[in-house]
């Protein structure tokens, strides 16, 4: 499992023209499912996320989770984590989950962020999205469960 995690003062997913989710200070989750992951992978990835110390402290050090602040999460399916441009340039999404693994998945993590005490907002599963947010810092973290990186 992969995402993207960005450092947020807000941000907002639209789907068909109406809003899906909306937060305000808290994190943005682009969350890539992989054909090999599993519950473990998810609640690895929520585990990160849910404590990641990216929120300055008094001192301006980041030294707060999401959890410690109030913050809030929103998640938004993003298969497209699992593009693979080695060769060529057009990208091959082989690595990617098939759509009901990888709904099953997402669902999963959501769940996993709510009971560790966030609120948490998605996207839309497989819809055509338009992601906005105001990236604070700016402050993104690339997590991967299989740790590649």
């Amino acid at each position: 499992m992969r995402a993207v995690v960005q450092r947020v003062s807000s941000a907002q997913v639209a789907a068909n023209g109406e809003i899906a989710g909306e937060i305000g200070l808290g994190l943005l989750v682009l969350l890539g499912v992989g054909r090999e992951d599993t519950d473990a992978d998810a609640t690895y990835i929520a585990e990160k996320i849910a404590g990641l110390r990216i929120f300055e402290d008094a001192e301006g050090k980041m030294n707060r989770s999401a959890q410690e602040i109030g913050g809030s999460v929103l998640v938004v399916s993003q298969f497209t984590l699992y593009g693979d441009v080695r060769r060529g340039k057009r990208p091959s999404f082989d690595g990617a989950a098939p759509p009901e693994q990888a709904r099953e998945l997402y669902e999963f993590f959501v769940e996993q962020i709510r009971a560790a005490g966030l609120r948490c907002e998605t996207g839309r599963f497989q819809a055509m999205m338009q992601v906005e947010l105001v990236n604070e810092g700016p402050v993104t973290i690339l997590l991967d469960s299989g740790k590649g990186f």
